[in-house]
């Protein structure tokens, strides 16, 4: 799909059974905890691919991100490796919303399964989201532990109402295939934060 006056973005060949991971944010700048939580994400669920939709905004932050190129440009630079996919997808359709951008993609790739991946501290504000409950729906959640807001995060609104619905980790290669579902995975916590790093530059 292109809009006028807008690049296309690259789409990239998606054959039917693969299981994609999308990983949403503003990423400014992307960092190393953003890569861990991707690259979590890929070995525990066993993900054919990962993409990384770069928001061209974010609604819970109060400071403009930096220019989508230059975020996309460096989340490339992070995760070279062929599958990681930084995309623009977000900043071409007509609506950015993450339920919206899900419901694109479920139906240009019906038989692609996706998997929602999010830090903790995501989990802790997904009740916020518009229309999160057919996120949850739509495809299932995978969660990666982040610092300082585990607790925060498992006892959330969104997390206690998704409770019935909780894979343990032990199983969490059945995510993909299980809809609503959802897991939180603990894995070494990593310390990085992009305010931490805007704010240093």
């Amino acid at each position: 799909m292109a809009f006028p006056g807008r690049p296309a973005f690259k789409t990239e060949a998606l054959c039917p059974g693969m299981t994609v991971g999308l990983y949403g944010g503003s990423f400014d700048p992307p960092h190393a905890g953003h890569v861990h939580v991707a690259r979590s994400a890929m070995k525990r669920l066993g993900l054919d691919r990962v993409w990384w939709l770069a928001s061209p905004g974010n609604p819970f932050k109060d400071d403009a991100p930096a220019p989508l190129a230059e975020r996309l440009a460096l989340i490339e630079k992070a995760v070279p490796e062929p599958r990681m996919v930084a995309s623009n997808i977000e900043a071409l359709l007509p609506s950015s919303r993450t339920v919206d951008v899900i419901a694109w993609l479920q139906a240009r790739h019906p038989r692609v399964r996706f998997v929602w991946i999010m830090g903790a501290d995501g989990l802790a504000e997904l009740h916020r989201w518009r229309a999160w409950t057919e996120i949850a729906r739509r495809v299932p959640i995978c969660v990666i532990s982040r610092p300082g807001c585990g607790l925060a995060a498992r006892l959330s609104p969104a997390a206690r109402r998704m409770a019935r619905h909780r894979i343990s980790q032990q199983n969490s290669r059945a995510l993909p295939v299980t809809v609503p579902g959802w897991t939180y995975l603990t894995q070494p916590l990593h310390p990085h934060a992009s305010r931490e790093m805007r704010q240093s530059r």
